[in-house]
């Protein structure tokens, strides 16, 4: 789409999956019009690998830049050789919630923290690029009950799903949340 066709749009949602195939198969002109859209006014919501492909993703990985330069890494479980878990995430004033991870970022070094991995790494992030306002996660609140087969949650699927809806509507209406 070029820029003009994703004006036309208020929000772009980039999911969750394989963020270097992703990213592989972005062109150079794809990331350039994303980018530029999102400069010019419209709203992202980047869900793990979306968050991902919001950072700068020169060197590895073809990013949008919309965090201005800052490159993010994957959360610390990753560095234990865990590839998905239930993690705990914790929210102001609000008790923590458990999301499905698998392989997401931490989002370290860019915009206002909005919820923190058990180890205090920014879970959520949301902030203003250009124009547009952007919001990063890198866990999966929409994740299905389906996708946690296998673990234990204390959370149920629909607590988390209502969170992605939470955040869908903040990145639509561009509204803060409550933040560190």
């Amino acid at each position: 789409m070029s820029v003009s066709q994703l004006l036309a749009y208020r929000l772009v949602i980039v999911p969750g999956g394989d963020f270097v195939a992703m990213s592989a198969s972005l062109t150079r002109n794809t990331t350039a019009s994303i980018h530029e859209a999102v400069q010019r006014g419209v709203n992202y919501l980047g869900i793990c690998a979306g968050a991902f492909l919001a950072g700068d993703g020169r060197g590895y990985y073809n990013g949008l830049d919309l965090t201005s330069g800052v490159r993010f890494g994957f959360y610390a479980a990753e560095n234990q050789g865990i590839r998905k878990a239930a993690v705990a995430i914790a929210r102001v004033n609000a008790p923590a919630v458990e999301h499905y991870w698998e392989d997401g970022p931490e989002l370290t070094g860019w915009g206002t923290v909005v919820a923190k991995y058990p180890d205090g790494t920014p879970a959520v992030v949301e902030g203003i690029s250009g124009n547009g306002w952007v919001i990063l996660v890198g866990v999966h609140p929409e994740a299905p009950e389906t996708w946690r087969r296998g673990m234990r949650f204390a959370t149920p699927a629909r607590v988390a799903n209502a969170y992605a809806g939470t955040l869908v509507q903040s990145a639509l209406t561009r509204t803060w949340l409550p933040h560190y």
